[in-house]
């Protein structure tokens, strides 16, 4: 059965774009037939996608790759290439994708929201859309850009109306087991729970999602006992329920245990202790009794039942509350652009590199040997402001230029 996973990598590659196609026609009683090759199509695009009947990350734990159609090549009589097929990744809602360098690159928290994870490159023009006053028989053609290649990092955060918070053993996946069809494993050793456990619970007209958070421990805000991987899963839950064990966990009080609690949920996220919560002891049936643990506040078995429907009655209370006045989690992209413009710099061998999409389509022609297509990049190279970047740049005569796959020595005419 697959296991739950909740952090895993992902590949995407936008398709290539088409190549324009260099023809013309030819048909008889037609003289000096002009060119007609058609355009190249256009790649597709990788799109992630939220989708609540996806539970985790397991479909990337094996095969984290990803790729969208390439677009076909333009043809003769004018006949443009086929785009490529978009490819729709659905992920779970509340997936964050980060870079590889951990900044968040956009945050999938509802049904339905989606972003643009490879952008597929976009078709070549055929010969045909060269032809001008001047240039009467262009036989050349732009090549298809290639699609968008990144790896990024995916996170899922549980979207749960209740997160429940204890310690080690201290009757949390009993509890869920008992008010939900949810059957996590339950044991008498900690950490018996190594994943978050998803229950429905319904009470008279209400429905909510219960989250049975795996035990924290002391530092877990500092990321001891995989503390953060635990305690990211409580970050959207509208409402917290604290569970005191009072059996004893380890030795500690009721008291120190919540205050143990409390800290480390502050210390991780300090907006957390703003959350409506419920502090309830467990575990009663095994406590020696109100006079010997010294708890004052409400008591719950969820063996033998004490306490479990006034809990539910607050929680589904609580949830209403919380659900009316916060708004809906709103998804977000922060979109890195591909800086407008041209931009000059050099590399690591000491030669100089020309970034930005016009300048690479300027060159990505079929042939450069060509005298026509030299001198039209020449011109749109000019166009664009390279030859004015390189100068100030500091390039001089002979330096090794880098546009794309193309590369020439500099020359200051």
């Amino acid at each position: 059965m697959p296991g739950f996973v909740d952090e895993a990598q992902l590949h995407v590659k936008g398709g290539d774009g088409g190549a324009g196609a260099v023809a013309f026609r030819r048909e008889a009683h037609v003289d000096k037939g002009g060119p007609d090759g058609g355009d190249g199509g256009k790649g597709g695009d990788v799109w992630l996608v939220a989708d609540r009947n996806v539970a985790s990350l397991y479909g990337f734990r094996d095969h984290p790759h990803r790729r969208a159609g390439n677009g076909t090549h333009g043809s003769g009589k004018g006949r443009h290439g086929r785009s490529g097929e978009d490819l729709i990744v659905p992920v779970p809602e509340g997936t964050v994708v980060r870079d590889l360098d951990r900044q968040v690159i956009a945050d999938l928290s509802g049904e339905g929201d989606r972003w643009l994870a490879a952008a597929g490159g976009q078709g070549g023009k055929g010969n045909a859309r060269f032809l001008s006053n001047r240039r009467r028989a262009p036989a050349f053609a732009e090549q298809g850009e290639v699609g968008v290649e990144a790896w990024y990092d995916l996170e899922l955060k549980l979207m749960a109306d209740v997160a429940l918070v204890g310690f080690p053993n201290a009757g949390k996946s009993t509890l869920i087991s008992r008010i939900s069809a949810a059957r996590p494993k339950i044991a008498d050793y900690p950490f018996t729970t190594l994943q978050p456990n998803l229950g429905v619970v319904r009470f008279d007209d209400a429905e909510y999602v219960v989250a049975d958070i795996p035990g924290l421990i002391e530092g877990a805000s500092e990321g001891r006992g995989l503390g953060h991987q635990f305690l990211r899963h409580i970050e959207r839950a509208r409402v917290l329920v604290v569970l005191i064990d009072l059996a004893g966990s380890e030795g500690r009080t009721p008291a120190e245990q919540q205050r143990i609690l409390l800290d480390e949920l502050g210390d991780y996220q300090p907006e957390l202790l703003a959350r409506p919560r419920i502090v309830v002891g467990s575990r009663s049936d095994l406590s020696g009794g109100q006079s010997d643990d010294g708890w004052q506040g409400p008591r719950l078995s969820a063996v033998t039942g004490d306490g479990l429907q006034p809990l539910l009655g607050e929680m589904a209370t609580l949830v209403s509350r919380a659900r009316a006045e916060l708004p809906r989690p709103v998804s977000f992209a922060v979109h890195r652009p591909v800086p407008a413009g041209i931009v000059v710099q050099r590399d690591m061998s000491g030669d100089w590199v020309v970034l930005g999409r016009q300048a690479e389509r300027a060159v990505a022609l079929s042939t450069l040997t060509d005298v026509e297509a030299l001198a039209f990049a020449q011109n749109r190279l000019k166009s664009l402001g390279v030859d004015r970047a390189l100068a100030r740049a500091g390039a001089r005569e002979g330096d090794r230029v880098h546009i794309g796959s193309f590369q020439f020595d500099y020359s200051e005419d």
